[in-house]
């Protein structure tokens, strides 16, 4: 069976809550109206109540940016996985900025994928290599290292999604091509194969992100291996998101 492609748009630390309902509100009769495309919207949290309220009844599907591991107890500040479990379908986890700013590792990354699969949400699980990493030739090194520390342990990640983002490539405006995009993929793929078998390694949905627009998307959906995108940028103006859903629609062809 083909992959369902799967657009998310990761709205970062961007919009208030009057300002996100907007712009939900600009794009919703549109982006209901693609078929053959997931539609995920990943507002900041303060702002996930409002849009799950505004999206009931459509196809759009809701996403948070992160979450805690633990499942209540007095860890100030933090969101636990039962409390986005009434709003969300999906969460980014493992996010490139996440590892920067706040010291992420691939060990504290795998405590939230299982907490999130544990109460039903899908993650979003986010690997790329730094621009020296790159240059260095070890791309594939730290990918299969990150998608193989992420996923330690855990028998099944059903609903799990991958992207790939090289972080040279986010918020740069300089994506990689999609030939590129594409051949790290298919290392992920191979590696996702080796740890839990070929039929849900094909089954898997791969996403590439990083300074995805409306411009470049094509070069990426056509290739074999790239099953969608996680948009950052372009995800917070209503027209060229719906533009890059639509896009993907025709590109897929489901």
């Amino acid at each position: 069976m083909p992959r369902l492609p799967i657009i998310a748009g990761n709205w970062k630390m961007n919009t208030t809550p009057r300002q996100a309902v907007a712009l939900v509100e600009e794009m919703l009769v549109e982006l209901d109206k693609v078929q053959g495309v997931e539609k995920v919207l990943c507002p900041p949290f303060v702002s996930l109540g409002a849009i799950e309220r505004l999206i009931q009844g459509t196809s759009v599907k809701l996403g948070a940016q992160n979450v805690y591991f633990e499942e209540k107890g007095a860890y100030t500040g933090e969101v636990s996985p039962p409390m986005l479990a009434e709003l969300c379908q999906y969460v980014i986890l493992g996010h490139s900025e996440r590892r920067q700013h706040f010291g992420e590792t691939d060990e504290f990354i795998n405590r939230k994928v299982r907490a999130a699969l544990a109460f039903g949400l899908s993650p979003i699980l986010c690997v790329g290599e730094t621009l020296a990493e790159n240059e260095a030739g070890r791309t594939v090194e730290v990918v299969t290292g990150q998608v193989r520390g992420c996923l330690a342990g855990i028998a099944s990640p059903q609903g799990l999604v991958i992207a790939y983002e090289p972080v040279w490539a986010i918020g740069t405006g300089r994506a990689a091509t999609g030939q590129e995009a594409n051949a790290t993929m298919a290392v992920i793929r191979d590696t996702v194969a080796e740890l839990y078998g070929q039929a849900f390694a094909q089954g898997l949905r791969i996403q590439y992100g990083g300074s995805v627009t409306s411009t470049n998307i094509a070069e990426f959906i056509e290739q074999p291996h790239i099953d969608g995108a996680l948009v950052g940028g372009a995800s917070l103006r209503a027209a060229e998101f719906i533009d890059i859903v639509r896009q993907t629609a025709t590109l897929k062809g489901r």
